[in-house]
């Protein structure tokens, strides 16, 4: 499988220097771990009130 992989970046002219970095990049950024439970309230309800009411 991992030779029809090289075979077709090849033909499709993918390079040494793109898979370094696209794994550079995965190594950077894929490895968190982020917490999406937070995410399932909108934005103005996780918000701070500014203004206090009187």
């Amino acid at each position: 499988m991992e030779r029809i992989q090289k075979l077709f970046e090849l033909l499709a002219g993918i390079s040494a220097e793109e898979n370094a970095r696209l794994a550079r990049a995965k190594a950077i950024f894929a490895d968190r771990d982020i917490d999406l439970d937070v995410l399932q309230l909108p934005a103005c309800w996780r918000r701070k009130q500014r203004i206090a009411l009187q």
